[in-house]
């Protein structure tokens, strides 16, 4: 067994008109579900992603009230998300960010040169030019489908353990090594949407949960087989939730050894879209 793709992300913000007119209105997603957090009625969850609401292009956010503490990004944590965009893309999103008035640096890793960024609550978020993913068809506030947002390229994790992250991510999980340099390690899903992951390898200091940090990232895995992971994982010592039903999937949680949270969500039933 091994794990397919990321199936989505999921962070803490505050005030959710302002996410919607962050992740909407400027980077043009689709609002694809609202519903409210299945663990506390009180609180929304908001799903994006692209024109099939297709797994792998969901980030999704808890926003709290502005009273809610701040989170502070370190060890244990998706440090970035990033999203991958068509080729040729980039300087359309220099323009769109300038315009409005979002900051952003362009930077590199691993060979691919991307945009890094921050939404308003502080989630940072990166978009990658690739080749690779189908067109998202959806079309919103001047975000075409030639420069649309296609999905996840990946994550990118600080652990505070990142041989341990690695190994768990590899032997566990079925991820497979690509390439590695003095600061990063680069592990491959096999899937197209979704499909690196990124491990620093240099400890970034202390983190703790609250708004403008990721709580978790999902992996997809097939709805048959997500009993026998819970089993196999607990088998190796990781202490497991239970099986849970979140309407769209079936899913489970644990920390892996550097101390992210990761949740097995099943492939099926799927998100469906609100009309």
């Amino acid at each position: 067994m091994k794990i397919q793709g990321i199936h989505h992300i999921s962070t803490i913000v505050w005030h959710a008109q302002e996410n919607v007119d962050f992740y909407a209105g400027v980077l043009g997603l689709k609002l694809i579900k609202r519903t409210l957090n299945f663990d506390d009625h009180n609180v929304y969850h908001l799903y994006y992603g692209n024109h099939n609401a297709d797994l792998g292009t969901a980030i999704t956010f808890f926003p709290w009230p502005k009273h809610y503490k701040e989170g502070m990004v370190g060890d244990g944590q998706v440090g970035v998300t990033s999203y991958m965009v068509p080729a040729g893309s980039l300087d359309y999103w220099k323009e769109r960010l300038t315009k409005f008035n979002v900051s952003f640096e362009a930077q590199e890793r691993l060979g691919n040169k991307f945009l890094r960024f921050s939404d308003p609550h502080g989630i940072k978020n990166e978009l990658i030019e690739s080749d690779e993913g189908d067109q998202n068809l959806f079309e919103f506030n001047g975000v075409t489908k030639d420069v649309a947002i296609k999905g996840f390229y990946g994550a990118l994790m600080y652990s505070s353990n990142y041989k341990g992250t690695v190994e768990h991510l590899t032997n566990d999980l079925g991820l497979t090594f690509v390439k590695e340099d003095d600061d990063y390690i680069r592990l491959d899903t096999g899937r197209t949407l979704g499909r690196y992951v990124d491990i620093y390898k240099h400890k970034t200091g202390r983190s703790s949960m609250g708004a403008g940090s990721v709580h978790h990232i999902a992996f997809g895995v097939e709805a048959s087989e997500i009993e026998t992971w819970k089993t196999n994982l607990e088998a190796k010592g990781f202490t497991i939730t239970g099986v849970k039903d979140r309407k769209f999937f079936k899913s489970l949680y644990y920390r892996e050894p550097g101390g992210v949270i990761i949740e097995l969500a099943t492939l099926t039933p799927g998100f469906e879209m609100d009309s």
